[in-house]
């Protein structure tokens, strides 16, 4: 085994690292002294309802490519093959669903927070824990988000360790707290463009280097590393078709689908379709995300072979086997290893910078306001900026926690994992299922998150239980998704593939990282449904009209109304929400659009018993504009 080795960057990668660093500040200053300059809620936390298609998909993709997930890519190719890349038959139905579903119920409500949604179908209690839930989860996360890739860069190439932590976490915090959700969203798109580069940048040189890119496919083929379509069934085999292609969607769903961050996007757009077709745009995006990943881990190969640099003791770790690549096919172009470590951190920052204003909406939204139905515009706009400056810093003590966890890292990335599931199961549940109540709801999720926490933990044990784990399967990330799975759960199945099919508890406890969020999320739908018809199921009468989406109605077509109606499968999504209860969260508005909600009433009522279904519709998503009146041009305009 050899000794670590240890490069160094240039005074050019340096400029170029920092220039990454001015330019998000900038963006972020400009939205804070242009524009409404921030002075409400709406346009803070919501960017005004205003964004167009383009910078919401992008930041749509950006949220959740963070910089663990650059480096976990090729890293997982380069160890176990291609078979990852067929994660990318999940993205179908992945972004399909939630522009078609999870998208109309949420805009046609007028949410700011998803959880404002489980209030509406279930009662406050399901919000509150709905919404403590995923501070649990965000705050976790951001901190290792933001440590992690820092701590490989300062391994391999001796880069500041602290210097980088608190220069990003900084300049993120900044920008967040005075730019808002527009800020955070175009920062996203310039850091998007970033990172394509950087990829770029290392698949063209490393495969110029290696002979050309038909060497590259040459070399991978004859090491084993092109994979084909293995169709075996078994949920324990950590990646085969069926994990990735349908246990990925349910990952997917998680996060295109009821995740806090990205609702917020989808909310933020000018129109209804508006913000389906972000999901339209994203989807080749991830494609080409998911190819630069595998290429990049290929090229890895072509590179060096099996003796890769782990074996021969050059690094300790996968993350840190991407950046000696890196760092060794640019070792004489200065500037490029810069890119790539802007490429790096522009990922680490839009992830975290999405977490500061979404738990800055969710706090403010579901925790505050309804507490404060009187609190001014100003004050609420306050301590929005107040809330994303002390999530920023609960970011930088989360790093610094990190540092201090040592081998509990990969704890802290299985924390993630294990409750995007169970969130998921919530909304479905009140989205698909409408006699589900709020104590199927609670129970639910409480078991959903029991059963989360008792896989997840048992894998770890048994992870650790093992003498000797097989070095080549001891991944450190599961990629791309390393936000919903973990290092743990990518490497806890490994050892298991070595030794006699497990059984009982322990076949549990090898289950595929891939399933968990199918699983958690199908354990909360069956213990809600349960719970619900043993303490009474919902009506149809009682349920907020908008809340359900008619899958079942759909499906049942077939039946009698009356049956149907026993089953709560009559009323339409695009039934016109009489009286959401919403009075908290407008009241707070009132200085600035009581005259609108007052005209909205009374349109409401009007239009009540003649629209057409179709355009109509369209005007029911129309955004709440921040002047006293909505101007016919103003109704027409956001209803194109």
């Amino acid at each position: 085994m050899g000794e670590v080795v240890q490069m160094h960057f240039t005074t050019v990668d340096y400029v170029i690292f920092v220039l990454l660093l001015v330019a998000s500040a900038g963006i972020g200053l400009f939205y804070a002294f242009s524009g409404g300059r921030q002075r409400t809620t709406q346009e803070f936390l919501m960017a005004d309802r205003s964004m167009s298609c383009l910078p919401v998909s992008l930041s749509l993709l950006a949220t959740f490519q963070s910089a663990v997930a650059i480096l976990g890519a090729p890293s997982e190719v380069y160890t176990f093959g291609t078979q990852y890349w067929f994660l990318g038959c999940s993205y179908f139905l992945g972004l399909l669903i939630p522009a078609h579903v999870f998208i109309p119920v949420f805009y046609r409500l007028r949410l700011s927070s998803a959880y404002e949604y489980l209030e509406l179908r279930f009662n406050k209690t399901v919000r509150i824990c709905g919404t403590v839930t995923f501070i649990f989860q965000m705050v976790i996360y951001m901190g290792v988000v933001l440590y992690a890739p820092a701590l490989a860069l300062n391994a391999v190439t001796g880069f500041d360790l602290w210097g980088a932590v608190l220069a990003m976490g900084l300049v993120c915090t900044l920008y967040t707290a005075l730019g808002g959700l527009k800020a955070v969203m175009w920062t996203d798109v310039f850091q998007t463009v970033v990172m394509f580069a950087g990829q770029l940048a290392v698949i063209v040189v490393g495969a110029s280097q290696a002979g050309g890119i038909a060497e590259v496919w040459r070399k991978a083929t004859n090491g084993s590393r092109i994979a084909g379509l293995d169709l075996n069934p078994d949920p324990l085999e950590r990646h085969t078709f069926w994990t990735l292609g349908v246990g990925g969607v349910f990952l997917m769903l998680a996060l295109y689908g009821v995740n806090q961050a990205q609702v917020q996007r989808y909310l933020s757009s000018r129109t209804e379709k508006e913000a389906v077709m972000s999901c339209y745009v994203v989807f080749p995006c991830q494609q080409i995300v998911l190819c630069l990943g595998c290429l990049m881990g290929l090229v890895m190969f072509a590179r060096y072979g099996e003796d890769s640099p782990l074996d021969k003791g050059y690094v300790k770790t996968n993350d840190q086997m991407v950046l000696y690549f890196v760092m060794d096919v640019f070792q004489d172009l200065p500037g490029l290893p810069g890119l790539f470590v802007a490429c790096l951190f522009s990922g680490a920052l839009s992830t975290i910078s999405s977490a500061f204003n979404s738990l800055a909406t969710v706090t403010m939204e579901d925790l505050i306001k309804p507490h404060f139905p009187n609190m001014t515009e100003s004050k609420a706009t306050l301590l929005s900026k107040g809330l994303a400056l002390a999530y920023g810093l609960v970011c930088l003590a989360m790093a610094y926690l990190a540092s201090i966890m040592g081998s509990v890292l990969q704890a802290a990335f299985s924390i993630f994992g294990m409750v995007g599931g169970p969130l998921l199961g919530l909304f479905c549940l009140g989205m698909f299922f409408p006699w589900a109540n709020s104590i199927g709801a609670v129970v639910g999720l409480a078991a959903g998150l029991a059963m989360a926490f008792w896989i997840g933990i048992g894998s770890f044990v048994m992870r650790m239980s093992v003498p000797t784990p097989i070095p080549p399967l001891n991944s450190t990330i599961s990629p791309l998704f390393d936000n919903m799975t973990t290092t743990v759960m990518t490497s806890l199945v490994s050892a298991a593939t070595a030794k006699p099919r497990p059984t009982g508890v322990e076949a549990l406890y090898s289950l595929s990282y891939m399933w968990y969020s199918a699983h958690n999320s199908t354990t909360v739908v069956v213990v809600g449904l349960l719970v619900s018809l043993l303490t009474g199921p919902m009506k149809e009468k009682e349920l907020n009209p908008g809340t359900v989406f008619p899958v079942l109605g759909t499906l049942l077509f077939f039946l009698p109304e009356r049956y149907r109606e026993k089953l709560c499968c009559v009323t339409p999504l695009a039934y016109k929400p009489k009286e959401i209860n919403t009075q908290p969260y407008q009241m707070a508005k009132k200085d600035r659009n009581g005259a609108a909600n007052c005209k909205e009433d009374t349109e409401d009522k009007e239009a009540e018993g003649e629209r057409a279904p179709t355009e109509e519709d369209e005007l029911e998503t129309r955004v709440i504009r921040p002047s006293c009146q909505l101007t016919d041009h103003t109704v027409q305009e956001t209803a194109m």
